[in-house]
């Protein structure tokens, strides 16, 4: 069936998670599981500091909380690696002042960047 090209792998994930809010620090957190697996493949964190919309001006401060995080779990004894991914927003058209596009091309992006990983370790085992 392979040599027939009747047929193309589907990855399905589930996100799911809470959001949290300390003053005006928003923070989202998931976990990424494939459908039908309890195999965690990814945990997502989204933060928003609310007062302002401009991302370049809140680049610096947003920065400095990964860079944080990213020493915290360097110290654990978490399995896997922690990823910034930024899109390009202008390629999708998308100004400077963050919207609820943006957080959809976010998430496009790591379902991307998490279905290659799963396909990865699939073509693996096969």
């Amino acid at each position: 069936m392979e040599k027939l090209q009747s047929y193309k792998l589907r990855v399905a994930l589930n996100f799911e998670g809470f959001q949290y809010q300390l003053g005006d620090f928003q923070l989202r957190v998931g976990k990424v599981v494939p459908n039908h697996s309890e195999n965690l493949r990814g945990i997502v964190m989204e933060m928003e500091y609310l007062p302002i919309s401009s991302m370049e001006k809140s680049r610096q401060l947003m920065e400095e909380f990964f860079e944080v995080w990213q020493e915290a779990m360097s110290k654990s004894s978490l399995p896997g690696r922690f990823m910034h991914i930024e899109p390009n927003f202008a390629e999708y058209g998308l100004s400077d002042y963050y919207t609820p596009q943006h957080t959809a091309v976010q998430y496009a992006n790591v379902m991307a960047q998490l279905i290659a990983t799963v396909q990865a370790v699939q073509s693996v085992r096969n």
